[in-house]
């Protein structure tokens, strides 16, 4: 097991009558986490919802307050948006940021396009192309062609130009992933080249355990990507719902197990038609949550693990949770980070690894 990137994904609410708290209070979380070490922060985007609506806004702001750490959005489901207009705002971060932007997408008709209507879709929503060429046509946006054979020139005040998208973000088009959660997803993200985010949710198709299904899905992607891109190695994330409580005080650990107590039924069966599969949450000391970790069955099959932050905590919780993960658990899974964090000795001995017994209770 050889974690070599850690990173956190948050979701970023706010109250309803202020929402420029949560905002303001995320992009905190995001500094913070830059000095820890962390190598990569993820924001959620989510429409309708008390949080971030708009992540390439988010993270503009976010390129303004951070220098070295990964920004990433997971993920933009492309069913809401244009794929021309999205590729101007993404390379426009990419570009605020010097590089560090990663892009999670998903395929499909957006979840509450019956609901939005003419607000969001113009035209009869049977005849727009929500499949997964959606993600392809950002792409392909997102590399810059010229959209001419030189003989046609945009008029502007600095000149005669060639039509292109701008500004341009080299390698930007190749920082690219896809939220997979089913062997569909997983095998046309290997085929078209994408890189890989698994999380917290997945579908049972050929089996009721979340981590066998998810298990197959991973091996899926694994194979097509090597007959598709030999020699080429793919990314691969992988998020687990993780919340040590080694220096919460005793309220926060009450309501920490309480919060993971409440979502225990989801992961007894699966869930609706669509047989959606959860794992536990692991809440517990870092001992009981490495436990937890050496006997999940994805982790030894990739280098980079993403703690998915609960909804509505406060901003101290988020803290002391990226806190304990990093000082406790990430170099017990091989993790060391780049940038050393304050305080934090630049020579440090590698802890040795425990055997660890306890399971994770109380979920």
């Amino acid at each position: 097991m050889s974690i070599e990137h850690l990173a956190f994904l948050i979701p970023g609410n706010y109250p309803d009558t202020a929402p420029g708290v949560g905002l303001a209070a995320t992009l905190d979380v995001l500094a913070w986490a830059e000095a820890q070490g962390y190598d990569s922060a993820w924001v959620r985007q989510r429409h309708l919802e008390r949080g971030i609506s708009s992540a390439a806004t988010f993270l503009a702001a976010a390129t303004q307050r951070t220098q070295r750490i990964g920004l990433g959005a997971a993920v933009i489901q492309m069913g809401y948006e244009n794929p021309w207009r999205l590729a101007e705002d993404l390379a426009t971060v990419d570009v605020l940021s010097g590089g560090r932007l990663q892009v999670g997408l998903s395929a499909g008709p957006p979840p509450y396009g019956a609901l939005l209507g003419p607000r969001l879709l113009d035209g009869d929503p049977a005849a727009i192309d929500f499949s997964h060429e959606r993600i392809n046509r950002l792409r392909d946006n997102l590399r810059g062609h010229w959209l001419d054979d030189g003989t046609v020139q945009v008029d502007s005040a600095a000149g005669a130009q060639r039509a292109r998208l701008n500004p341009q973000a080299p390698g930007l088009a190749d920082r690219l992933w896809v939220g997979g959660g089913s062997l569909r997803s997983a095998e046309w993200a290997g085929r078209a080249g994408y890189h890989l985010l698994i999380g917290n949710v997945t579908k049972g198709e050929q089996s009721d355990d979340f981590y066998v299904a998810q298990r197959a899905q991973l091996a899926l992607y694994h194979r097509v990507w090597a007959e598709q891109l030999p020699g080429r190695r793919p990314r691969v994330a992988l998020g687990r719902v993780i919340v040590p409580t080694d220096s919460a005080d005793t309220a926060t650990r009450a309501r920490y197990r309480q919060f993971a107590q409440g979502r225990v039924a989801r992961t007894l069966q699966p869930n609706g038609e669509r047989r959606t599969l959860f794992p536990r949450d692991l809440v517990g000391s870092a001992d009981q949550i490495l436990s937890a970790l050496h006997d999940d069955p994805l982790l030894p099959l990739v280098t980079e693990l993403r703690l998915e932050l609960p909804y509505d905590f406060a901003l101290d919780e988020y803290r002391q949770i990226l806190h304990d993960a990093r000082q406790l658990i990430a170099p017990q899974l091989g993790w060391r980070p780049v940038v050393q964090a304050a305080g934090t000795p630049a020579t440090a001995a590698p802890v040795a690894r425990a055997v660890y017994t306890h399971r994770v209770t109380g979920v």
